[in-house]
């Protein structure tokens, strides 16, 4: 997430260019601008999300569980499939055992092990989110006509696909 709010113009840039040669001002602004946006987007969700006394976190373990035929996973599972380290999907798995939307089932054969499920009152915050979440997708969604919106999508992967410039 880009936290930075004041993105630098081009006149502010000028003073990284005249000390570093490599600075294409527009490139710059481009890139900070999608980082930008990617964020924003991130956050007006969270905001959504928090009306629902959700985080992002949390919805996607319940999203990640409702995929499932049997409403069940591993902890490691689910943590491979969010994208994030076995200590966080336990923080988040913890709260929503605290909130009841999931339950804990121990494994027979290793009793250190455990499954989650979804429960029924996870599914019911879930039916309670996603409507909404859909209708409000498909508005903003639809600012841009389906052609732009493929062109976008194509032009991200490819800026993700390059991304190994970082590394």
């Amino acid at each position: 997430m880009l936290e930075l709010k004041d993105i630098p113009d081009a006149k502010i840039l000028k003073k990284f260019a005249d000390r570093y040669d490599e600075l294409d001002s527009k490139l710059v602004i481009q890139f900070l601008s999608i980082l930008r946006i990617g964020t924003d987007l991130t956050e007006v969700l969270n905001s959504f999300l928090y009306k629902h006394d959700l985080l992002q976190g949390r919805w996607w373990v319940l999203i990640l569980l409702m995929r499932e035929d049997d409403l069940t996973s591993t902890p490691s599972e689910l943590a491979m499939k969010a994208g994030v380290s076995k200590p966080t999907m336990n923080g988040l798995i913890n709260r929503l055992l605290k909130d009841g939307l999931i339950s804990r089932i121990q494994c027979d054969i290793d009793k250190r092990s455990y499954m989650v499920k979804l429960s029924s009152l996870g599914q019911s915050k879930l039916d309670e989110v996603m409507p909404d979440y859909y209708l409000r997708v498909n508005k903003l969604m639809t600012t841009i006509s389906n052609v732009d919106r493929e062109q976008l999508l194509e032009h991200l992967l490819l800026l993700k696909k390059n991304s190994h410039v970082f590394e």
